[in-house]
């Protein structure tokens, strides 16, 4: 099948403010396509709306801000009317919001695992519904879901987000196969260690991991292992090999990485 052209598309990316969501705005904008970016923190969507502008190869590109909660309905349906509206229409939904936190589960509460659904496994999934009907009349459209390795193998003490991810992962399986017929392609992109705000940002637990954080992939470098896998038209990737390593493990040997983790329940 022929590469997934970028230039002159539109795109909606969540979780636009930092990290993974900031640098596949970027890039994206470098090859043409426009894009509704959102996030909560507005000096930040603000900063990006402007580099995007200033890029001397942009060629015109467009971008649009939309400052507020993921987790809100209203926030979802203004993306899509913006989309609509100042774009003419979605080729591309990126779904990349996410929030953590770290501590047992024995430790938790309802609250904490309600608010880490709702982010990362609630409002990707009803941002897709209310997206579909524009990517439906798209062109060559995409839905991408930016998960985990930690929805392949869960690991101690983010119980929550694994649990997210997981379910994530599984609607993303699903959905694949039912939009098919529609033309609609999804990509699940499950990232290892990535050089972000993730360890900043969490609701719970910061400053209380257990483990060595290590440097892992730049962020820069998972946006573009995503773009790449959205041109070739990929169903899923694992961006860090580590990742791919411990999937592997778990499907042959999970007792042992079992036992391996037990270091930090």
């Amino acid at each position: 099948m022929a590469r997934r052209l970028l230039n002159d598309k539109r795109a909606i990316v969540t979780g636009a403010s930092s990290g993974i969501g900031r640098e596949l705005v970027l890039q994206l904008a470098r090859l043409g396509t426009h894009c509704v970016a959102t996030a909560r923190r507005e000096a930040e969507l603000t900063s990006l709306a402007d580099e995007v502008r200033q890029q001397s190869d942009s060629g015109g590109t467009e971008i649009e801000v939309v400052v507020g909660d993921i987790t809100e309905p209203a926030l979802r349906e203004q993306l899509c009317q913006r989309a609509e509206s100042s774009l003419g229409g979605l080729d591309i939904l990126i779904n990349n919001a996410g929030v953590g936190s770290f501590g047992r589960f024995d430790g938790s509460d309802e609250a904490r695992l309600r608010k880490i659904m709702e982010v990362n496994f609630f409002a990707a999934a009803e941002l897709m519904r209310q997206a579909l009907p524009l990517l439906r009349k798209g062109r060559d459209p995409i839905v991408v879901n930016v998960g985990s390795i930690l929805g392949h193998r869960a690991i101690p003490r983010m119980n929550e987000y694994c649990a997210s991810k997981f379910a994530l992962r599984a609607l993303s399986e699903t959905v694949r196969v039912e939009l098919k017929s529609a033309g609609i392609d999804l990509l699940l992109v499950s990232p290892g260690t990535t050089e972000t705000e993730f360890y900043d940002q969490v609701i719970h637990g910061r400053g209380k991991v257990p483990w060595r954080k290590g440097k892992g992939l730049t962020s820069a470098a998972v946006a573009r292992a995503t773009i790449r896998a959205m041109e070739k038209r990929k169903r899923e990737i694992i961006p860090n090999w580590p990742g791919s390593l411990l999937v592997w493990a778990n499907k042959w040997c999970p007792a042992l990485i079992d036992w391996w983790l037990r270091r930090y329940a």
